[in-house]
């Protein structure tokens, strides 16, 4: 399934169509949810692989063989993307789901569910940045065209997925308070990997002995991550995803923005950003510290 200039349009938010089909999006907005399932939740660009590596190994107490041997799209698939069905067929034990499609759409399906939900946010600056050197190696998603023009459309909420700012706000907005959800950044992740994994640990009622602990720490740390065939997708034919243009996994830093943004545009997005989170509690990190 090619379909890499296909374009889909579903609530008003556009699609890429070599992942996603009118049939493939409905099968989300219906889809059955079970108690046990764990949901991770992202616009794309936030953090999806690397909370996707973590809960793997969470729930393998440590031991890095699945996140070795099993494409993170095969353990842990988008279940708005065509395969997803075929997918679950083989998926035993607890089922490790991922989504990016924004709360309006899902939130049907999610209701009465005690599907533990896990929304990773990462800083908006870096997002773009990381976002539009995406669409300039995976052929399927359109041709962002300048740094200036991908993010004139970002900000008018002209990508695919839709805005930022309603999938982030709306999502937190309205499920903030639920038993049932977490809320974490990128840039926590980055700052504190060993409190966010006891964080989310602790949320799966999955508590892990120290040894256990160091395994997960070492195995989803960035550097280990961009050298596993597994998670940095050098598996994806170079005519889906053209690696010669760069790499899936670019850099993972935070506060990168400083490195594309011009101050000019870096104003545009501080007014825009200002006026469309005015009624939001959530803050970022902007600028780069050093990990623990």
């Amino acid at each position: 399934m090619a379909r890499l200039d296909v374009t889909e349009i579903f609530h008003g938010i556009t699609f890429p169509g070599h992942l996603h089909t009118q049939e493939s999006l409905c099968y989300a907005t219906d889809f059955k949810f079970q108690d046990a399932d764990i949901l991770i939740v992202t616009y794309p660009k936030s953090g999806t692989t690397w909370m996707q590596e973590l809960i793997t190994l969470v729930l393998c107490r440590g031991d890095p063989k699945i996140s070795q041997t099993q494409p993170n799209w095969a353990r842990a698939p988008w279940i708005e993307q065509y395969y997803c069905p075929n997918i679950l067929k083989a998926l035993k034990g607890p089922r490790l789901l991922t989504t990016h499609l924004p709360y309006k759409v899902l939130a049907p399906a999610l209701q009465g569910s005690k599907a533990k939900v896990i929304y990773v946010a990462r800083n908006p600056k870096d997002v773009i940045v990381s976002y539009y050197y995406f669409h300039k190696m995976a052929n399927f998603l359109t041709d962002p065209g300048t740094f200036s023009e991908f993010l004139s459309s970002f900000l008018d909420g002209k990508v695919y997925y839709g805005s930022w700012f309603d999938h982030v706000k709306e999502w937190t907005n309205n499920e903030r308070n639920n038993d049932h959800f977490l809320y974490i950044t990128y840039e926590e992740m980055w700052e504190d990997l060993h409190g966010s994994l006891e964080k989310v640990s602790q949320f799966l009622q999955c508590p892990l002995l120290e040894h256990e602990s160091a395994s997960v720490k070492n195995n989803c740390s960035f550097n280990t991550m961009k050298d596993n065939c597994m998670v940095n997708y050098t598996l994806i034919p170079q005519e889906i995803m053209d690696h010669s243009k760069g790499r899936f996994m670019r850099k993972g830093q935070v506060g990168d923005w400083v490195n594309t943004f011009s101050k000019e545009q870096s104003h545009i997005f501080d007014v825009v950003y200002n006026s469309k989170m005015v009624d939001s509690m959530l803050t970022f990190v902007w600028e780069r510290k050093n990990p623990v």
